[in-house]
């Protein structure tokens, strides 16, 4: 008997989402191909590489001979999804990512899903700017409604004049008025849903930043009871109202009361899943690439308490101390193969104890050894 061929799976974008989605997939006997203008593109390390615009004609036809198609981040050409439109399946499809990639209409869709957000108006031009910041409570975040991430394209403000002045500067463009909230702690989950309706979820995880950039995530987190089941209700909730076919990251907002609300939404692997590369268990990048191509779905989380800690390129140039990480019991590199520059995520570091209170303690250590 011939054995079948190997499945492919395409990957819009070839950053580290891409090369620890190829990575995930090589053991599952997937072969990967990635789209990604960037000749230092990290996938390109562990994966088929097509160095081209996202538009590329002959670049999308390889894509369209695939088994499925993906993607490892929201700013994908419109272009591009369409000229695969019914050649090949794209997992998550292109109505969801025009959700995701925008942010009001993200905002829309979540509540017209049941799922709470912040307060926030759409601002589109001067005229909406006017009773904006009352609107949602006097203080707030200007965001632009698209290609902002980490921090980036986002004013904080307290008054209308500097809510005008923010504007400005962010170039006029489309954005989001949202109100500041109170909250008590950020965490994320993620839902991996295939095209016969099969749902999974990942693991409920803490998060805290450091000057917008993701900085620890924490498995279990901190949170009161409940939590988790509150956060698969939504992630249940907005997988099946917009079709997902794929892997859908949400991250919360948790209120003094318990309550959560939805902050943003990722259509993909998020930044807070790498801690479920270690501490045993399924890894989030394993789940998707399972969603994407139809494989058996389950739920996926550490069997060990977990962390993980960002490596960001510091402004000073200033180099982990890496004896002192390798050293340190638990401890599991993954670097992306970058270019330093300040701000840049280059890796993380994932960290598994035996339990929360080993975790905690050898994190503190962990932390103080990366800028």
């Amino acid at each position: 008997m011939t054995p079948d061929p190997a499945p492919t799976l395409g990957i819009l974008g070839g950053g580290q989402l891409a090369q620890m989605l190829a990575l995930a997939a090589l053991p599952l006997g997937v072969r990967t191909v990635v789209l990604e203008p960037d000749p230092q593109a990290p996938a390109r390390l562990c994966a088929e590489h097509l160095q081209a615009p996202y538009t590329d004609p002959a670049s999308l036809d390889r894509l369209a001979g695939c088994d499925a198609v993906t993607l490892e981040f929201e700013n994908v050409p419109v272009a591009a999804l369409a000229a695969l439109e019914g050649r090949v399946p794209v997992r998550p499809g292109g109505h969801l990512l025009a959700r995701s990639k925008h942010r009001a209409r993200e905002k829309e869709a979540l509540r017209a899903a049941g799922v709470a957000t912040a307060p926030f108006v759409a601002i589109e031009s001067g005229a909406d700017l006017a009773g904006a910041l009352d609107a949602v409570g006097g203080r707030g975040l200007l965001k632009t409604s698209e290609l902002g991430y980490d921090g980036k394209g986002q004013v904080r403000v307290n008054s209308d004049a500097e809510v005008r002045a923010a504007w400005d500067s962010l170039g006029r463009v489309p954005c989001v008025l949202e109100g500041l909230i109170p909250f008590r702690r950020e965490v994320s989950l993620a839902v991996a849903r295939s095209a016969a309706g099969e749902v999974a979820f990942g693991p409920l995880v803490e998060n805290t930043h450091r000057a917008g950039i993701l900085r620890t995530s924490v498995f279990p987190a901190a949170a009161p009871e409940g939590t988790e089941a509150r956060a698969r209700e939504a992630a249940r909730a907005v997988a099946e109202a917009w079709g997902l076919e794929g892997l859908l990251t949400l991250e919360f907002f948790q209120l003094p009361g318990g309550e959560l609300l939805v902050n943003e939404v990722a259509p993909r692997v998020h930044n807070s899943g790498h801690l479920t590369q270690d501490g045993g268990g399924l890894s989030q990048f394993e789940a998707q690439v399972r969603a994407v191509l139809g494989l058996p779905l389950t739920d996926w989380a550490p069997l060990h308490p977990t962390a993980m800690v960002n490596i960001v390129g510091p402004a000073d140039g200033q180099e982990p101390d890496w004896t002192g990480i390798d050293t340190l019991p638990g401890t599991r590199r993954h670097l992306y193969h970058k270019a330093p520059r300040p701000g840049r995520k280059l890796g993380h570091v994932n960290l598994v104890a035996p339990d929360p209170e080993t975790l905690h303690a050898r994190l503190a250590r962990l932390e103080a050894l990366i800028p």
